[in-house]
């Protein structure tokens, strides 16, 4: 199997610095499925393509394993050596490491430099019509260009078969890109050459982490990289909904592959922790006759669409710095589509949260969602400023994650956030004593309500504090 990965960034060479793989050496590296090799067909300064090409042994790779596959020449005679499949995904994961992960020590000023990119997967697979391609990486700034590789040229009247020519071209960061290929290549094809397990979560979480969250088919891409193991995904939507809280919502939707999950032990049915935590917002904000209520840090829009179906909140105003994260609210809004009415109720505003926006002044309530955990904990004092005594809307609620309960995460290394982008996460002590001094220092009085399961020992997953003027 052969990936090609080309530049026109001048000079395109510096994509050996980046890949640091030298332009003019062969190179041959094993892995576990047989043996990578890296060369470069074109190295000139206007174009530069480096090749990963993939010699599978078929018998190396099943040597050890147990069990009957029912057809035993099945086992070294099938698609797998010439298919971009997990196998190219371990390759790139082992070949390019350092690469992926964004390390250039030569020339550092090259990471984090966009640079037009174009990806060649001449046999791609892909269930369908293709357009699964389209779908996984348009929204991450690519190109697609796909089509059907036949199943025999000589035969039309076969048909197609479930590979795709494929051709990806964009502008980005090459570690995005290795990142992108590493995670959506395996998820395209839906098999995977080695045994799946807890560490799969981390693996694609810890690899995923600055763009899967934010992605509309995270849920897609999460049930085939895992599998189709219902715990395993369910633990990866409960985890990204800590950065986008409609991640969890599609966990008891996700579709099970008896097959392959028949041995999975089936979780409780419970309601996901982004429901729970959106619906104790809602009650506060209830509770309180709040007609007028801001969603600082709104992100993808969960809360927004929960607010805009409840006809009592009057005027909601949703708030992020990130124009990208007000743009996916938009789109998942639908506001193109949205009645004249609702429509008139909702405005989407781009601004800092650690400066003072007096456009935010007068509202009823605020809502910080998971959001102070994303801001740096020198800066909370701007935060502070700028809501609780700039806005100063009647009633603020802050939800943040209890560190405490993270032990309750079985895929949750000791020592790790909840997700890569929080600055700190508090235990109840500290978010307590955080919260009462923001009272007193504004005029607030402060109550905390636990949010998800009360565990006895450690409190629940997510800890709210609700200010009253």
């Amino acid at each position: 199997m052969l990936l090609t990965l080309t530049t026109t960034a001048e000079p395109a060479t510096d994509l050996g610095f980046l890949l640091h793989k030298h332009p003019d050496r062969v190179q041959a590296f094993p892995v576990s499925a047989g043996t990578a090799h890296v060369f470069y067909p074109q190295a000139d300064p206007d174009t530069c393509t480096a090749a990963l090409m993939l010699d599978v042994d078929p018998v190396a790779l099943v040597r050890g394993r147990q069990g009957n596959d029912g057809f035993t020449l099945g086992r070294y005679v099938n698609d797998r050596p010439y298919v971009a499949g997990s196998m190219l995904a371990v390759a790139i994961g082992s070949v390019f490491s350092s690469a992926m992960k964004g390390r250039c020590t030569a020339r550092p000023e090259l990471v984090d430099t966009p640079i037009p990119l174009t990806v060649h997967l001449p046999t791609l697979p892909c269930p369908g019509d293709g357009s699964m391609i389209e779908r996984l990486f348009a929204p991450l700034g690519w190109t697609v260009e796909s089509t059907a590789v036949p199943l025999d040229p000589e035969f039309p009247e076969w048909g197609d078969s479930r590979y795709r020519d494929t051709t990806l071209t964009g502008v980005l960061r090459l570690a995005d890109a290795l990142t992108h290929l590493y995670v959506l290549i395996p998820a395209l094809d839906g098999s995977k050459h080695y045994w799946i397990g807890p560490d799969e979560v981390e693996k694609l979480l810890r690899v995923a982490a600055g763009w899967l969250p934010g992605h509309p088919e995270k849920e897609l891409i999460s049930r085939r990289y895992l599998a189709h193991r219902r715990s395993f995904v369910r633990s990866a939507l409960e985890r990204l909904a800590e950065a986008d809280d409609t991640a969890v919502e599609a966990i008891d939707n996700a579709v099970v592959d008896p097959e392959q999950d028949e041995q999975d032990e089936q979780p409780e049915r419970r309601e996901p922790l982004a429901v729970l935590r959106r619906g104790s917002v809602l009650a506060v904000l209830r509770a309180a006759g709040a007609r007028r209520v801001l969603d600082l840090g709104c992100g993808g829009g969960a809360l927004l669409r929960d607010l805009l179906g409840d006809p009592s909140f009057t005027e909601i105003v949703g708030v992020d710095v990130s124009s990208t994260a007000l743009a996916l609210a938009e789109r998942r809004l639908h506001l193109d589509r949205m009645s004249e009415h609702k429509r008139a109720r909702l405005t989407l505003r781009q601004s800092a949260l650690t400066y003072v926006d007096g456009s935010l002044a007068g509202f009823d309530a605020a809502v910080l969602m998971e959001v102070i955990e994303h801001v740096d904990e020198e800066r909370l004092p701007a935060l502070e400023r700028s809501v609780f005594g700039a806005a100063q809307p009647a009633t603020v609620v802050v939800t943040t994650p209890n560190v405490e309960h993270n032990v309750r995460y079985e895929t949750l290394e000791p020592g790790r956030f909840r997700h890569t982008d929080h600055r700190f996460e508090w235990t109840r002590a500290q978010f307590g004593e955080w919260a009462s001094g923001v009272a007193e220092r504004n005029g607030y009085a402060v109550r905390y309500v636990p949010v998800g399961p009360d565990d006895p020992e450690v409190g629940p997953p997510t800890q709210m504090a609700v200010f009253s003027r």
